[in-house]
């Protein structure tokens, strides 16, 4: 009887060990497989277009930037720059003579009421009397990932189409419209390469970036 005893307890005492070690193998060849797929599968279109819609969101959207209150001129903000001049024919700001160095510089009603009605509209107080106000134009869009091509295992090409969505900021600095067409060329181009205005209105773009697969998924390649 004792011997019969010490002999199940020999058996189960390395029949313990065994299952411990079929587990790990299991667990080791299971996480060794998902890996395994995980790289052979690339990156989904939807992952790229979830990818792609964080990285525009990330870029914020085409800003204008300017003055109100007692305005002293720099170098890239002076009262006599073009986007005061067009904010002043849409009537949203009124430039008044200047004294001294000193341009006065007011929101008028409709201004006021458009500029912040943006909920990404801010300012800031910006030298002595002076306010600076950042004023959203247009937010980019994701239109369609076109195709996703695999560099390597954890490497992607990934191409797509996007577009800008204006408010009506933005269709007042678009610049294939009107108010922006009013101007001189050189003026045209100064709005465009320093105060915001854009082709707005324009077909959606082709763009191509590189994705990398790190620890935490997919990310823009720097």
């Amino acid at each position: 009887m004792f011997e019969t005893e010490l002999e199940l307890e020999k058996k189960q005492s390395s029949f313990g060990p065994l299952v411990m070690i079929a587990v790990l193998l299991v667990s080791i060849v299971g996480g060794l497989g998902w890996f395994i797929y995980q790289h052979k599968r690339g990156l989904p279109q939807e992952e790229a277009a979830a990818a792609l819609t964080a990285v525009l969101a990330e870029r914020g959207p085409a800003t204008l930037r300017f003055h109100t209150g007692a305005v002293v001129p720099v170098v890239d903000d002076q009262p006599g720059d073009p986007h005061y001049r067009l904010l002043e024919k849409a009537g949203l700001i009124k430039i008044g003579k200047a004294t001294g160095r000193k341009t006065p510089i007011s929101l008028t009603a409709a201004g006021e009421k458009q500029i912040t009605s943006f909920p990404e509209y801010k300012k800031r107080n910006d030298g002595d009397n002076e306010v600076l106000h950042m004023v959203p134009l247009a937010t980019r869009k994701l239109v369609a990932v076109n195709n996703v091509e695999m560099i390597n295992a954890t490497t992607a090409r990934v191409e797509y189409t996007w577009q800008w969505v204006p408010n009506s900021m933005g269709d007042l600095f678009d610049a294939s419209g009107p108010m922006v067409k009013g101007f001189d060329t050189w003026q045209r181009a100064t709005l465009i390469q320093k105060h915001g205005a854009d082709f707005y209105h324009a077909a959606p773009f082709k763009t191509t970036v590189v994705f990398v697969k790190g620890d935490h998924g997919w990310k823009l390649a720097q």
